[in-house]
């Protein structure tokens, strides 16, 4: 009977590829420049592993995808403290890639104590990557108001002028104040986690596999010491000093810095230190009465509706599934910057008898399982499913390495591509293209600010179609 692993990318990735190397189970290809998410084992021919985002683990083993898995003790208990039922064995603790997952605030404001914060009658926002963790957090610490805003990532710059606190994971402490932020309360110390689906645990034989984990730890001497790159790890930053004329900005990490940069300067606006080399998220620029946040894409149309910014710089294709799940957003579209050019499309496995969504409707007709729709887009996916009646399908979220899940974990993906290549490289194929996206400032739509705010909004909109007109 085979039996099924899944293995973390990213953080793990290179300490758990030293324990798997020394329980000899010979994953070749298992590294940093892996071109396939599926690893054969020489010693263990029945064995099959498979590369996720190490999010994504904890729900492909309680779901039984999978039988065990390798990820942060944090995102199980992420799943758990929500699920507490959910088909999830805790096995062993592998001793690496430790961290600390803290309650924390901005190290510009005095740090409150838990009874000043049970005292607090004023809501108490935090922020976080781990929304179940924070609410589980505020709950029992008894807190009167809070308010949780769920991330897709960098928590520690939202402390203080748009949440009170942030539940951030960080490896020590330590690094904690070194990116700005000091600690509350810690909540876990958490490292990678062996962990099987409940089912898996009491009918399979999984003691071959486990026991060769037994003399093939890394000692300490063989562990790597996580070197946090550059850019990874935020430095501290003066907190804004935003009037009610300052215009808050929120400008994109990641893949799209680079020509949000080069956008921002053919409009003659100087932002200091952005892309920064040592993860500066708050660049000075050379705009009177413009203050900037560096955040996650993903994170915008809910920040900017929240009231947190005045505008931002994302994908319409985040937008879309924002204002998807939230139709009456106060946030719109104010300017298309024409770059960052990326497809919307639908992926199915090349083995699947269909070219377009209607050969692929008669192809699922009168299946009795549920269609599984895998994505990071969620709303956007759970739209295109219900509105081209793909019958009884089931939504799984996913936070990256998508195209992972397709044949065995999914039947088909929502997911973005520029080229095409990456998915025709993991023998996929795109179905159906549903519209096309690009860069876009975002602000609301519903803005009661003063004239001077509104002016200096326009002329920052302004010099930005200027610039992308001249492009």
């Amino acid at each position: 009977m085979p039996v099924r692993i899944a293995l973390p990318k990213g953080r793990l990735l290179e300490e758990t590829a030293i324990l798997l190397k020394q329980a000899d189970w010979g994953l070749g290809g298992y590294n940093r420049s892996m071109r396939s998410y599926r690893l054969g084992s020489k010693r263990f021919p029945d064995l099959q592993a498979k590369v996720f985002n190490e999010r994504d683990i904890p729900i492909q083993v309680a779901v039984g995808n999978y039988d065990m898995g390798i990820c942060g003790l944090d995102w199980v208990e992420e799943l758990s403290v929500k699920y507490p039922s959910s088909a999830l064995v805790k096995i062993r603790d592998l001793g690496y890639g430790g961290g600390v997952l803290c309650l924390a605030t901005s190290r510009s404001q005095s740090v409150p104590t838990l009874a000043e914060l049970r005292s607090e009658d004023g809501m108490i926002r935090i922020a976080s990557e781990y929304p179940n963790l924070a609410e589980y957090l505020a709950l029992n610490l008894r807190l009167r108001r809070f308010s949780i805003f769920p991330l897709w990532g960098a928590a520690e710059v939202y402390p203080p002028e748009s949440a009170m606190l942030a539940l951030v994971s960080r490896t020590t402490e330590e690094e904690l104040i070194d990116c700005g932020l000091a600690p509350v309360s810690t909540l876990l110390h958490h490292s990678a986690f062996l962990i099987a689906n409940k089912s898996s645990w009491e009918q399979k034989d999984l003691s071959e596999v486990l026991d060769s984990l037994d003399g093939g730890m890394p000692t300490a001497q063989e562990r790597l010491v996580r070197k946090v790159p550059a850019g990874e790890s935020a430095v501290p930053s003066a907190p804004w000093t935003a009037g009610e004329n300052t215009v808050r900005l929120a400008l994109p990490d990641g893949h799209q810095q680079a020509p949000t940069a080069e956008l921002l300067a053919k409009a003659g606006i100087q932002v200091h230190d952005y892309p920064s080399a040592n993860g500066n998220r708050r660049p000075e620029s050379s705009l009177d009465g413009v203050v900037i946040k560096v955040i996650r894409p993903q994170d915008m149309p809910l920040q900017v509706a929240n009231g947190n910014f005045d505008m931002a710089i994302t994908g319409r294709d985040w937008l879309t599934d924002h204002l998807t799940m939230f139709p009456g957003s106060p946030v719109t579209e104010l300017l298309d910057l024409n770059s960052g050019r990326v497809r919307m499309v639908a992926v199915v496995s090349q083995d699947v008898p269909a070219d377009d969504v209607y050969g692929l409707r008669q192809f699922i007709a009168g299946r009795t399982e549920p269609f599984r729709v895998a994505s990071e887009y969620v709303n956007i996916a759970d739209r295109y499913a219900r509105e081209n009646r793909l019958g009884m399908y089931r939504i799984i979220p996913t936070w990256g390495a998508t195209e992972a899940f397709l044949p065995e974990d999914a039947d088909m993906l929502i997911e973005n591509t520029e080229t095409g290549r990456t998915i025709a490289r993991h023998n996929l194929k795109i179905i159906d293209t549903l519209f096309e996206s690009t860069a876009c400032l975002i602000g609301g739509k519903d803005s009661t600010s003063g004239p001077l705010k509104q002016e200096r909004i326009m002329s920052l909109v302004e010099s930005l179609r200027v610039a992308v007109e001249g492009s």
